[in-house]
């Protein structure tokens, strides 16, 4: 992150803009730098704001609300549950590709890269946008989830009709900013596998929401992921 605001996309530095000038981002810049000094941090730091890159404010129809990102080494690059092709599809990825064949019959494909979702307007978000190498929630409370907030904010207050999917108990604490009347709002667990079955598998998010968007007058989400 810069000393003000970082190349975000411009639909999203407009409304996100000041934020970059409060004192708890401020913060999260300072100790971002000095766990750079220390070790790794996933994504690399051009990537970090990549979900705001691939779907810009007025083209999001969906919002996948993650936790943290990947914190094996070249697995994260922004996009929630998401990784480039020729890396290993991680356990959560392979459960929802599960859940997708069984909602939707959409076969498993061949790689993990998420982006032709982002770019129908498949928000990708974690609710912390960065990771110790090896450490799963290591950059919890730093100041990310603050900034979530406001994204969540923001979308719901120039935005609607907008499907939720919140997967796991950090993604469902945005509920209260949330207006049901205006989105639908789908909740299940986290896709991890120390959690998939007790809720995420069965929940029919993927049909749900295609469901949801034809109904608002919109296109449903191609949700079979390019060769």
């Amino acid at each position: 992150m810069s000393e003000t605001a970082p190349r975000l996309e411009p639909s999203w530095l407009a409304v996100l803009g000041q934020e970059f000038q409060q004192p708890y981002m401020r913060q999260l810049k300072e100790f971002l730098v000095e766990e750079r000094k220390r070790t790794s941090v996933y994504p690399p730091g051009p990537e970090i704001f990549n979900a705001f890159a691939h779907t810009p404010v007025a083209k999001v129809r969906v919002v996948i609300l993650g936790q943290d990102p990947y914190h094996g080494k070249g697995q994260a690059h922004g996009l929630c549950f998401s990784v480039r092709r020729g890396v290993e599809v991680p356990p959560s990825l392979v459960n929802i590709f599960r859940e997708l064949q069984s909602d939707l019959g959409v076969p498993p494909p061949r790689h993990g890269d998420l982006s032709s979702w982002a770019e129908q307007g498949v928000f990708l978000l974690n609710t912390t946008l960065s990771v110790r190498a090896r450490e799963a929630h290591s950059h919890f409370g730093r100041g990310w989830e603050t900034f979530t907030d406001r994204v969540i904010q923001e979308l719901a207050r120039c935005r609607q009709n907008i499907v939720y999917m919140l997967w796991g108990r950090p993604a469902q604490q945005k509920v209260p900013m949330l207006s049901p009347e205006k989105n639908l709002i789908l909740k299940a667990a986290h896709p991890s596998p120390l959690s998939a079955y007790k809720g995420f598998m069965g929940c029919r998010h993927f049909s749900q929401a295609n469901r949801y968007l034809e109904e608002h007058g919109q296109a449903p989400i191609s949700w079979r992921l390019p060769d």
